[in-house]
């Protein structure tokens, strides 16, 4: 039996009905075992490319050995009052900023780590 390429299939393909096509589908279940859409769905690369998330949470994990610079920092970032910004710091791990812009929590990360802090972006 010769074997047939890609395209020659996909010809083949265009030529069917829809219930020939479902026909197929069902057959190629029996046949291997698995059902094709969900292998499909499944392949890696088979989908749109991973995409970066729109809004991401910066966490402070660590307050270093600088802990007021960094108490300094989250109250400019947050606008929150020194009590509520040490705590939040003590806290750690903690979150600071939730939901918010990619590039802005690359920006409020590199504040954190300038003063001695340790922070995760996810």
């Amino acid at each position: 039996m010769a074997k047939l390429t890609t395209e020659e299939i996909i010809e083949a393909l265009k030529e069917k009905t829809l219930l020939e096509l479902n026909e197929l589908v069902e057959a190629m279940k029996e046949e291997f075992g698995v059902d094709p859409t969900a292998v499909a769905a499944a392949a890696p690369g088979a989908g749109a490319e991973e995409e970066e998330p729109s809004e991401v949470t910066v966490t402070l994990t660590s307050a270093g050995a600088k802990k007021i610079g960094v108490i300094k920092v989250i109250r400019e970032i947050t606008g929150l009052g020194l009590k509520e910004a040490k705590a939040l710091v003590d806290g750690a791990p903690s979150p600071v900023k939730e939901d918010i812009d990619p590039d802005d929590a690359e920006e409020i990360k590199e504040k954190l780590e300038e003063a001695g802090a340790t922070v995760e972006v996810k």
